[in-house]
């Protein structure tokens, strides 16, 4: 069999272990492994798969990855999320799109504590939805801004996406980290402007006035229907029954929309002195050079323990001790998912290398008769419709080992790179027919993952000009990782 029919017939065993809902890494680790054998025959398979899961794991610079899991983890806990909320919201509560503009405010917050997307969006999902609609947001707007703002959780750093990159690609996590600031917050001003300018108009269009003044209405004219048909008991009667059937749907939203703003000294200020401290230890603690990159992530994990015991110190040991016990659990989940991804991506990555699939790619790219920046934009919108099939990390560990060497062969730099992959992996975070944060709005909400798609894609656009302006300008992305040592 010839090297490219095996290498056609590796990645149509892969997409098809994927499309069977067979686990990421079970099939990236399945397919390579029926590559190397096909390619240099059972022994020299078996060697690589008995080697891989050790020599890909026993990388320091991987603890990085369990510890910032564990902060996040610990942050959900310590309900830092809503106190954010809290505080943004009574900043621009006034300004057009007031709410959405605290939702986004609030996700760019907690991701940069939390580091989880999936996080970041479910617990936004259950704080703001519910308002936002209160307010008058179509239920498809409300979601789709939670949807595209926890999209920030893989950008703004700590994030997983960004260390696992480094990793992958052998560049500094430190320089890595620092990149993705500017991004993030570029993608947050986006998604702003696109709530204060065009989602005000739907808001308005839909809202049709604040809520209490509806009921206020809605009362004034059952007055009148009262008054009109005369003060028997009958209509008295009837009058009351209808204004409570009118009323009581609305009970909540009303409440929303009219309960009295709290002071300033009344903010719950705890939960952003929360987010300086854990951005202070974790990266203030990286660049000025107390901490080592792991060491920070360590120290940023003590002290999300720390808060979580400080918020939940007034319902005993048992309450902090469930806490922990919880995140504990979740993180040894979400990190042995991680790293078994990243063993099947190397036993992957193993083969591609074997079979010469990477430099033939970059000698067949380095001749084709286009710019270097056209060959590489075209490279990289091809993560788009993937994002719409494979799942984000997926995406991440098959296209790293492939574009990386022809990104270095066309002389580009690899944190530009790896902020724009991770960029495009946002995009299919939120795109039919995966888009994993829309079903995760969708699940927690209780909306149809259509209207939550619907309310999405408007703000997707926004995504796509921010990553041109980040693809064009790659200064915007390099300058905070020019004044970090490697």
């Amino acid at each position: 069999m010839q090297i490219y029919q095996i290498v056609i017939l590796t990645l149509l065993v892969m997409f098809a272990l994927l499309a069977i809902k067979v686990p990421v890494a079970v099939s990236l680790a399945g397919a390579g492994g029926l590559g190397l054998i096909l390619l240099q025959g059972f022994g020299y398979a078996s060697n690589t798969l008995g080697a891989a899961p050790f020599t890909t794991s026993a990388s320091f610079t991987l603890t990085i990855i369990p510890m910032f899991i564990l902060m996040g983890m610990l942050a959900v806990r310590a309900n830092i999320a809503e106190n954010v909320f809290a505080v943004a919201n009574h900043f621009v509560r006034r300004a057009p799109g007031g709410l959405g503009v605290a939702t986004v405010m609030a996700c760019a917050g907690f991701a940069a504590v939390s580091g989880s997307s999936i996080g970041t969006a479910a617990t936004m999902a259950k704080l703001s939805v519910d308002q936002m609609r209160a307010k008058g947001y179509p239920a498809s707007l409300a979601t789709g801004i939670v949807a595209i703002a926890g999209t920030l959780g893989v950008m703004i750093p700590p994030s997983t996406f960004l260390v696992l990159y480094a990793v992958l690609a052998g560049e500094s996590v430190s320089q890595m980290l620092a990149a993705g600031i500017i991004p993030g917050l570029l993608s947050a001003l986006g998604y702003i402007t696109y709530i204060m300018v065009v989602g005000q108009r739907t808001i308005r269009r839909d809202a049709g006035g604040d809520l209490s003044e509806a009921v206020d209405d809605a009362r004034a004219e059952l007055r009148e229907k009262r008054k009109s048909a005369g003060a028997g008991r009958a209509a008295r009667a009837m009058s009351t029954d209808t204004t409570v059937r009118t009323a009581e749907p609305r009970t909540a939203a009303v409440k929303a929309a009219i309960a009295p703003r709290p002071s300033l000294r009344a903010l719950p200020w705890r939960g952003v002195v929360y987010i300086a401290i854990l951005f202070t230890v974790v990266l203030g603690g990286m660049y000025s050079g107390i901490f080592t990159a792991t060491e920070s992530a360590a120290m940023g994990a003590l002290a999300a323990l720390i808060i979580l015991v400080v918020e939940n110190r007034r319902q005993g040991v048992r309450r902090i001790l469930r806490a922990f016990r919880i995140s504990l659990l979740d993180t040894a989940e979400t990190t042995a998912m991680v790293f078994f991804i990243v063993i099947g991506s190397a036993i992957l990555s193993t083969f591609f290398v074997a079979a010469g699939v990477t430099r033939a790619i970059s000698d067949w790219v380095g001749a084709l008769p286009f710019p270097p920046m056209l060959v590489m934009a075209l490279l990289l919108l091809c993560l788009v419709p993937m994002g719409m099939f494979l799942e984000s990390m997926s995406i991440l560990v098959i296209t790293v080992p492939i574009l990386y060497p022809v990104a270095m062969e066309f002389g580009f730099d690899g944190i530009w790179l790896g902020i724009l992959i991770v960029k495009l992996i946002e995009i299919g975070m939120v795109t039919p027919p995966v888009g994993i944060l829309t079903f995760v709005v969708a699940g927690t909400t209780g909306v149809k993952p259509e209207t939550v798609f619907r309310g999405v894609l408007p703000l997707v656009g926004i995504d796509f000009v921010t990553t041109t302006i980040l693809f064009l300008f790659p200064a915007i992305t390099l300058f905070l990782p020019s004044l970090v040592a490697r």
